[in-house]
């Protein structure tokens, strides 16, 4: 549900036009689209549980997340050089090729299945060529963005998933509240240098300037200064992850299937009244990730997953409506990466427009939505969701495709 959820809102027919339940709260506030990041990490804490049941940490074990966290973030950090990648004077239809071979080649190296040594260095290659390029200045890359949504994922999984392995769950709760405790009191009590004292606002908060500090020409391109999913907010990032690692260990004990709904659901409500009561002092914030949302979209997450959990695994409802569900859900890295990419693709090739003289040619992406959806629906709105529908249902014959193949690509 959180894949599909994310393909509708990240592709929508156009950005201009789209209803306010498929766009992200303007600052404070969240919507259902700021529910998909959180649930991501969220799930990544259950799967890390449920991947490692028997807890054994040693150096192959550690070299392995270390190189699937390294594997994720190159992805992601990819995804921000595709555009910025340029050979000498070529443009348009050369250019874009051989960013598309590129691109194969990138997921060849970093999806590939191979010796896990091998990976490991051909990832530690690519992350040190990237850095190299970004801080190596070449006017090309020197404001390319290097945040991001998979590398926030990485980070995540790679700290969550050393804390399951080497510490009790004590420990983990103690340090999944200092995380979010912590960073309420970072963000509400230290002045900003250089701005005054301690805010909540745009700008001017203290993981802002801690961007515009050590991320200086690369974050986010809209704000230019601070980037959604910056350094200081990645703390209690973890805490969201710590969340699912805590659920995850609930799903493996061997009380009834009742009661795990049961837990499932009174943790999913105490979450959300949680984080209700805690947005008074630290609002419910996606860009800021404020603790208060951690606990809040926690609690979305934990209602839906006991509500599904009572349908599926208690009471036996399964067939052929969660086939949907689960073909999206085997393969969430490739939709990811490459639903990202396409549209990259398509806003680098243009179509000339003979007699508009105000726009005169217009992207590949734009001219498909304004021939293949406009025209047949009398609300913009209507239509911008049918162009991100639409996108939904050819990946689905995608997945479809990949899902009666059994091929599964992992990280």
């Amino acid at each position: 549900m959180t894949v599909m959820l994310m393909t509708i809102v990240n592709n929508p027919g156009d950005w201009a036009t789209i209803y306010a339940l498929l766009k992200h709260a303007e600052w404070h506030g969240c919507t259902p689209t700021d529910l998909v990041f959180p649930s991501f990490l969220f799930i990544v804490g259950i799967s890390t549980v449920l991947s490692m049941p028997a807890r054994k940490f040693d150096k192959a074990v550690l070299e392995k997340i270390l190189t699937r966290s390294l594997r994720i973030f190159l992805l992601g950090l990819f995804q921000n050089f595709f555009l910025e990648i340029t050979i000498g004077s070529l443009e348009g239809v050369p250019l874009l090729l051989v960013r598309l071979v590129i691109t194969a080649v990138v997921m060849h190296l970093l999806l590939g299945e191979y010796d896990r040594k091998r990976q490991l260095y051909v990832a530690i290659g690519l992350f040190l060529l990237m850095m190299a390029l970004a801080y190596g200045g070449f006017e090309a890359y020197q404001d390319v963005r290097l945040p991001g949504v998979l590398q926030r994922i990485a980070i995540v999984y790679l700290l969550i998933s050393i804390l399951y392995l080497t510490t009790s769950t004590t420990t983990q709760v103690v340090v999944g509240l200092v995380c979010l405790l912590g960073y309420w009191a970072l963000m509400a009590l230290v002045p900003v240098p250089g701005i005054g004292p301690a805010n909540f606002e745009k700008v001017t908060n203290l993981s802002a300037w801690l961007d515009s500090v050590l991320l200086p020409g690369h974050v986010w391109t809209v704000s230019k200064t601070w980037d959604p999913e910056g350094i200081l907010s990645t703390i209690p990032a973890i805490g969201t992850g710590l969340l699912g690692v805590f659920t995850g260990q609930l799903l493996l004990t061997h009380i009834t299937k009742h009661k795990k709904a049961i837990y499932l659901l009174a943790a999913g409500v105490a979450g959300v009244l949680l984080g209700l009561i805690w947005n008074l002092a630290f609002p419910i914030n996606k860009t800021l990730w404020s603790s208060s949302y951690v606990v809040y979209a926690a609690g979305i997450a934990l209602l839906v997953l006991g509500t599904l959990y009572f349908i599926i695994d208690e009471k036996g409802f399964k067939g052929a409506w969660t086939k949907p569900f689960i073909v999206f859900g085997v393969n969430p890295m490739v939709v990811f990466f490459v639903s990202g990419i396409i549209p990259r693709a398509l806003i680098m090739l243009h179509v000339a427009q003979p007699g508009n003289t105000e726009t005169p040619e217009i992207t590949l992406k734009a001219w498909l939505y304004n021939h293949l959806f406009l025209p047949y629906f009398s609300e913009p709105k209507n239509a911008s969701l049918a162009g991100a529908i639409t996108y939904l249902l050819i990946w689905f014959a995608i997945l479809l495709w990949f899902y009666r193949r059994r091929l599964i690509i992992r990280v």
